[in-house]
């Protein structure tokens, strides 16, 4: 297993609804960076432009943007060039189900196969017309053991401390909300407290934090383009305040009571409005 990874993650805004222009944006910035890079990450949604907040939206129109993972000719291309030019892809989408819609990120490895999918887990008023998702698994890749959340998932510092635990030492976060400052300093906390790097990957800027809490590399602009960053992922330990923790006190955060259970949000069929 390589000790140093190098990351390429799109900074790009897509276009609300059309999935042709975004997929061309993705396709000339993937060949044009690809072969430099082992994992290749785009923001949250990225295909349909994060379409799910629009005024316009309806659970049909949604349907003809959304992608059903056996079917896409969109994600099957996505295989084909991972598998082409040998690299990891994270790609952000909205999949389709039959019974509803989820917020996405597919993993494709170097042979262009999809090693797992992500469903965004944590999902606040704008996101209700998703169906949540409900693992924080992680993978085994030849660059280390990965996780993944989306958005929003990285307010709650249990989801990341979760894919730690779980072994990974690099946290893949496609994202469309917040870039501001203060997010900034979220990242840098979500990497030292859990002394591990955070790959934050939003259309206005892409930012990598390390298991100190430093800003590695960050790139941000009003065009499209790629930020490219090599970790070294022997800088990722146990030691120190993650390996002294004392998960006997803690029992509380795990706990399910009437304040913290949500009611299942299940996204309209596609003949919805």
């Amino acid at each position: 297993m390589n000790v140093r990874a190098k990351i390429g993650m799109l900074k790009a805004m897509p276009k609300k609804w059309d999935v042709a222009e975004n997929w061309a944006l993705f396709e000339r910035q993937f060949e044009a960076h690809a072969g430099d890079v082992d994992v290749f990450v785009t923001p949250e949604c990225f295909l349909d432009g994060y379409a799910v907040t629009e005024a316009d939206w309806t659970a049909a129109r949604f349907a003809q943007v959304a992608q059903d993972v056996r079917e896409s000719g969109y994600i099957r291309q996505v295989c084909e060039m991972a598998r082409a030019s040998q690299t990891h892809v994270v790609f952000g989408f909205t999949e389709k189900r039959t019974e509803c819609f989820y917020n996405a990120a597919i993993l494709v490895n170097r042979a262009g196969k999809i090693v797992g999918t992500y469903y965004k887990t944590h999902l606040q008023a704008h996101d209700h017309r998703f169906a949540r998702g409900n693992a924080l698994p992680v993978f085994d890749l030849d660059v280390g053991t990965v996780g993944m959340v989306i958005c929003a998932d990285r307010r709650w510092p249990e989801s990341i401390r979760t894919l730690r635990l779980k072994g990974a030492k690099i946290c893949l976060m496609p994202t469309y909300g917040m870039w501001h400052e203060d997010n900034e300093w979220w990242m840098r906390t979500r990497s030292y407290e859990n002394q591990m790097f955070v790959c934050f990957t939003h259309p206005n800027v892409a930012l990598i934090t390390d298991p100190r809490g430093k800003v590695a590399a960050k790139l941000q602009s009003n065009v499209p383009d790629v930020l490219i960053h090599e970790v070294d992922l022997k800088d990722v330990s146990d030691e120190n305040h993650l390996n002294n923790r004392r998960p006997e006190l803690y029992g509380v955060i795990a706990e399910v009571d009437h304040k913290s259970r949500q009611p299942e949000f299940l996204s309209p069929r596609y003949g919805g409005q």
